[in-house]
């Protein structure tokens, strides 16, 4: 399923934060938060440090496939951190389901940022017609369980030693929000089969 791209929706704005749409001159400084995150963190199951080329495929990606790539940016068009949301998992039938991540430069945590990327992406998937969010936490990482409880997002799995960095297992928590409570969707299926 295609979407409209989040540039015809509505952007999120508070006095120190604008959210507005990637662009190709802000690739820079999302290499920058993202490879930060992939050294430091484990936001990010992975060792490897991306490239610009990467970064520039990922977001061309996302572009393509009609969902949203954000920053958050200050007075003077900086960018503080980004977000983003992608499918769950590519089979049809969680085709309303997407899972999303947010990111935001060191130093810069606690200051709303955060809150205004997620309510962005939020806003963005409801207005996409999407029905479940889902967020997927190292589970050591209390500080991002409590934000998305904050958010409406609930525990709804434990996966316990799921995936490893910095030489150590780690546990994978999925916390999920309910963006609809609308009626049960149609199927997809375009054909039926004879009998």
């Amino acid at each position: 399923m295609r979407h409209e791209p989040f540039q015809n929706a509505p952007v999120a704005e508070n006095t120190s934060v604008k959210i507005r749409p990637a662009e190709l001159r802000d690739l820079p400084a999302l290499l920058a938060i993202y490879n930060h995150a992939v050294a430091h963190l484990t936001a990010l199951w992975t060792d490897r440090l991306e490239d610009l080329d990467g970064r520039r495929s990922w977001l061309l990606a996302r572009r393509n496939a009609g969902f949203p790539v954000l920053v958050a940016v200050d007075g003077e068009d900086q960018v503080l951190g980004y977000g983003s949301y992608g499918w769950f998992r590519p089979a049809d039938g969680y085709r309303k389901t997407v899972e999303h991540s947010v990111y935001v430069n060191p130093g810069l945590q606690g200051g709303g940022i955060g809150t205004a990327l997620l309510k962005a992406l939020i806003d963005h998937a409801k207005s996409a017609g999407m029905h479940v969010m889902i967020a997927a936490i190292d589970g050591e990482n209390g500080g991002s369980i409590r934000f998305h409880e904050q958010h409406g997002f609930a525990e709804s799995g434990r996966l316990p030693q799921a995936g490893t960095k910095f030489g150590r297992w780690l546990d994978l928590v999925l916390m999920t929000r309910v963006l609809d409570v609308g009626d049960t969707p149609a199927s997809s299926m375009s054909a039926k089969l004879d009998a």
